[in-house]
């Protein structure tokens, strides 16, 4: 692996957390209007039209062909659920209470790693461990600090993040073998394929109509043309979810796990940023000291980790290539 590879990883995961803190943001402004799973169907078309570019330029359609389309499947299934899940999140709570929420996927990751990757975790990471899931709970706790926003409704984040870390120890499972231009295609048309079934079951907005849960309508509202004004958010919601996952599948890939998922939490403060110039969502001090413990415990573990394989801000071990 060349020297510029471990940088190209932080750049990419940078640039992957922009694209989620837009794409989070455009999800949010539209979800009053439109159901969710035709918000999913026109980005990921528009997505799958831009990665099939990068795709063609990384040596085209015979790096769809895969030796492990279980293991694919699965990893795509994993991204969709989190997406969903996540998606529904930000109909009825604050932008930056959902991404902090979330944020505890690095520490799932730290979890899954032990029977997935075969990892070894010792007491202190077991330990920042418990404290980000505490941070997790000062959040939940005080529900009312965030209006009208459901107690279960604040589980979704986290189910997201759970869904989240499988799929991205799955990418560095199959990162030997896959370009990231072929994960992210795959990604796409199980996006594509999952919202047309809900166009299909629920698409006339029939199950919606006795609902009164906001996350449940916003995933069963009836389909409906978007309105011209909303043409610009809906080409940059597809671009954004071209970018997404091309970065973070070649950002897992070319880095260190633990290292790339550091820098994940670029998106926090993005997040909290946008949703109180976009939202007016002003961020309250037991939020805050929450994120601060989910934050906290999640840099330290990678810390240990960076401590613990001797390798230093980025990655030197070598992908090996199929």
């Amino acid at each position: 692996m060349s020297a510029g590879t471990p940088t190209r990883a932080v750049v990419l995961i940078l640039i992957g957390m922009a694209c989620i803190s837009v794409n989070d943001t455009l999800i949010k402004l539209l979800s009053g209007g439109y159901p969710l799973h035709q918000m999913v169907f026109i980005r990921s078309i528009i997505g799958a039209c831009f990665t099939a570019v990068i795709l063609a330029s990384e040596g085209g359609i015979r790096l769809l062909k895969t030796d492990q389309p279980g293991l694919h499947l699965i990893r795509a299934l994993l991204i969709v659920v989190a997406n969903m899940t996540f998606f529904a999140a930000l109909a009825v709570m604050p932008l930056g209470v959902a991404t902090a929420l979330f944020f505890v996927a690095p520490l799932f990751i730290t979890l899954l790693a032990i029977p997935v990757l075969g990892e070894k975790v010792g007491v202190h990471r077991l330990t920042a461990l418990l404290v980000g899931f505490v941070g997790v709970g000062v959040i939940m706790v005080p529900a009312s600090d965030f209006g009208d926003v459901p107690r279960g409704a604040l589980l979704l984040p986290v189910a997201a993040a759970a869904c989240y870390a499988g799929m991205q120890v799955m990418t560095r499972k199959l990162g030997a073998k896959s370009a990231a231009s072929a994960m992210a295609i795959y990604i796409q048309f199980a996006f594509i394929v999952v919202s047309v079934g809900f166009w299909i079951t629920v698409g006339d907005g029939r199950m919606a109509e006795r609902v009164e849960d906001e996350s449940l309508i916003f995933l069963l509202r009836a389909w409906i043309w978007p309105a011209s004004e909303d043409y610009w958010k809906f080409a940059v919601l597809g671009l954004m979810s071209g970018m997404i996952g091309y970065c973070l599948s070649q950002a897992y890939r070319l880095g260190n796990a633990a290292t790339v998922a550091s820098y994940e939490y670029a998106a926090l403060p993005m997040a909290i940023v946008l949703g109180w110039i976009i939202f007016a969502e002003r961020p309250t001090w037991v939020m805050l000291v929450g994120t601060g413990l989910i934050a906290g415990a999640g840099l330290y573990v990678f810390a240990r980790e960076r401590r613990r394989s001797g390798v230093g801000p980025a990655a030197e071990r070598p992908i090996r290539r199929g």
